[in-house]
């Protein structure tokens, strides 16, 4: 029976695809059978922990004690490359070889680990794994062998089921546990990645302990990462059964995607440290999904979380940037830090995070973390962190590394989804090193083209000395028009006075629309004479007004945009993950020619500049999913929400909604999930239009 597996947009693609394979057997005719006595060569029942004639009770058996003191750092091929043909023995060793050569085994980076589809579907006549020749035609010893010889570790994949997550069908190691792990332990593995589809529905805890019992009986060290997609919270009864276990469902390389995952395992704080992790899935940094503000965000999130950083883009193909990231051993320090910690939330409100991480010598690692689609300004104090009251404490920025000094105020201006991230120490010296000054902006202007903008800035002295001679630079692209019309300059700041400044900025006639760099930067010197630079990364939005009468919202330019599947797509619905692979809007039946297709969590914004009154669109879910999903749809104009629809679902035809929107500057379109998750949520904004 063939069955199209369409939507890739469910995060968990990997639980589908297990889910999936339970129905075809039944559909075939073949009963799933619960007990793991129905599977051939099933594992008997784990005892753990179990009792002795006398009736004490003894501790669980554990894998080899030491193994991952600190979270795994490495490289896995998935993200990057999946089941293509690309995966093979000369990627892996070119990868070790790229350990070397970008410094990233100086970074910390020890695995190199393959993922599903290196081995034959079927197994032997005697039961064991076959390697796939066309992909490792010298075997997997030999490419663990190679590992191994750049001083690296090396680590494999398989799934506690019958077969692992891939369609083809791949061998699991359910029923086969100790055979497998005897040939891993013969390999030279070093980790092992244990998924957990075509599961049969046996109980989660015993196959994992099963395989933890079968790697311990071989005498060899293996991290063991048990990969179940936080189904039956392992968090609360693996610490003696893997070493890390995964807290969500897979990880996409897109922001929504990211932070959806971050969110879900912040709030597991408790459970983390040495030998034992919570585990939000692999990096995506570098793979082309995000922009490299987000990629820093998700690797300082992953690193205060004191996730494993298991590198998931293709390194051979990297940017420089990716690398610049990736080889942060300021920021890797937090996640390596013995003590082990996992960063708690302090606070979260309109989407200003407050993390923080307890570290081994005392000092506290805080991010400062902006959720929004705008600049925020996210403040706390040292004493809020847990630091012992001080004079001052020394402020080193883990992005900018750049050592200054703070009498006790911990902020920032964090542009839109980005995060600054700070080591903060109480100092006897903290006198030695420049104040820190906070430069800020009132947010990102909107001009239009041969007209006339205004910004206000902000500089804020954060230390407990003078910023001496103190000049603030607003600068913009090449022909633009920029000029301060109050002070830009003072010859000392003192502790805790903040310089105003007031710019006018004026882009080109003719300048396309879009948003274009517009970095402010404040240059001063301590009371010693230290040169000392701080630096905002800002935004200007070039806008056209939208034209009198009616314009369909596909036509005009948008401000911002984010979206839960791949990108908005213009007059088609959303698709799968990648640009223009939609079809015609259509919802209940009824077709739209004009609209937008997006997916939920969604927000576009446009620039109405004050010259329109309306906006009007059909509403509802894609019938491309059929009756599945639910979504809310919202106007919102100038941060007022002016129209919603309510909940709808599949199953509902469009819906209208009408927004006034008289004088507004900007309007944004949203779209939320409906409360009950994102799956399947494809939304269209059918006829979508502003009347101006």
């Amino acid at each position: 029976m063939r069955v199209r597996i369409r939507t890739m947009h469910r995060r968990g693609h990997r639980r589908i695809i297990g889910v999936l394979s339970a129905a075809l057997l039944g559909t075939a005719g073949v009963t799933a059978l619960p007990a793991a006595a129905a599977v051939p060569h099933a594992p008997a029942p784990a005892a753990v922990p179990h009792t002795t004639d006398a009736g004490r009770t003894t501790p669980a058996p554990r894998l080899p004690g030491g193994l991952a003191a600190a979270p795994p750092m490495g490289f896995n091929n998935w993200n990057s490359t999946h089941c293509r043909a690309e995966f093979n023995e000369e990627m892996v060793k070119g990868i070790a070889d790229l350990f070397l050569t970008k410094g990233l085994k100086d970074a910390g980076y020890q695995y190199v680990n393959l993922d599903d589809c290196w081995a034959l579907p079927s197994r032997d006549a005697n039961g064991k794994l076959v390697p796939d020749p066309q992909r490792f035609p010298h075997g997997i010893k030999a490419v663990a062998d190679y590992v191994h010889s750049k001083g690296l570790k090396f680590g494999i994949y398989t799934s506690a089921g019958t077969k692992t997550c891939n369609e083809a069908g791949f061998p699991g190691g359910l029923g086969h546990e100790q055979s497998d792990a005897r040939q891993f332990a013969d390999w030279g593995v070093d980790y092992l990645k244990y998924d957990n589809c075509n599961n049969w529905g046996v109980d989660a805890k015993q196959r994992y302990r099963t395989m933890r019992d079968a790697l311990k009986a071989t005498g060899r060290p293996i991290v063991y990462s048990i990969c179940e997609w936080g189904e039956n919270k392992p968090w609360e009864w693996a610490s003696d059964v893997g070493h890390l276990w995964r807290t969500t469902g897979d990880i996409s390389d897109s922001w929504s995607s990211m932070l959806a995952i971050a969110k879900q395992n912040l709030p597991l704080a408790q459970y983390a440290g040495p030998g034992h992790w919570n585990d939000p899935d692999m990096l995506e940094v570098g793979n082309g999904g995000m922009t490299d503000t987000e990629y820093r965000s998700h690797f300082s999130l992953w690193s205060m979380m004191s996730a494993p950083l298991l590198i998931g883009s293709d390194l051979r193909k990297a940017a420089p940037e990716t690398f610049e990231i990736l080889s942060n051993k300021d920021v890797i320090a937090l996640d390596q830090d013995p003590l082990g910690k996992q960063a708690t939330v302090l606070n979260s409100d309109s989407g200003r995070w407050t993390l923080v991480k307890q570290l081994a010598d005392g000092a506290r690692a805080v991010a400062l973390f902006n959720e929004t689609d705008r600049p925020q300004r996210i403040s706390t104090t040292a004493k809020d962190v847990g630091l012992p009251q001080a004079a001052g404490y020394r402020l080193r920025d883990l992005w900018q590394h750049r050592d200054t000094h703070t009498a006790g105020d911990l902020s920032a201006t964090v542009p839109a989804h980005g995060t600054v991230v700070y080591r903060v120490t109480a100092d006897r010296q903290w006198a030695h090193y420049p104040p820190a000054v906070e430069p800020g902006t009132d947010g990102s202007p909107l001009v239009e083209a041969g007209t006339a903008g205004g910004l206000r800035s902000t500089v804020r002295n954060l230390g407990g000395t003078p910023a001496r001679n103190l000049t603030v630079t607003l600068n913009a692209p090449q022909g633009w028009r920029i000029k301060a019309t109050s002070p830009a300059t003072t010859r000392a700041l003192p502790a805790g006075r903040t310089l105003t400044t007031s710019w006018r900025i004026t882009a080109p006639a003719g300048t396309k629309p879009g948003a274009y760099a517009l970095p402010l930067t404040a240059d001063y010197r301590s009371p010693g004479g230290t040169r000392a630079t701080a630096a905002l990364p800002g935004t200007a939005h070039v806008v056209v007004p939208p034209p009198s009468g009616t314009a369909d919202a596909a036509e005009l330019p948008w401000l911002t945009s984010s979206n839960g599947w791949g990108p908005v797509e213009r007059n088609s619905s959303v698709g799968e993950q990648g640009a223009g692979d939609g079809r015609p809007l259509s919802i209940g039946g009824s077709g739209f020619a004009k609209g937008l297709g997006v997916h939920a969590p969604s927000e576009v914004s446009f620039y109405t500049g004050g010259r329109c009154t309306a906006f009007s669109a059909r509403t509802g879910v894609d019938d491309e999913v059929g009756d599945r999903g639910s979504v809310g749809f919202e106007v919102w104009a100038d941060g007022r929400r002016v129209a919603q629809s309510g909940t709808l679902t599949g199953a509902d035809a469009a819906a209208t909604i009408d927004a006034r929107i008289t004088g507004a500057t900007t309007v944004r379109l949203v779209v939320t999930d409906g409360g009950d998750g994102i799956d399947y949520d494809h939304a269209d904004w059918g006829d979508a239009k502003f009347t101006c």
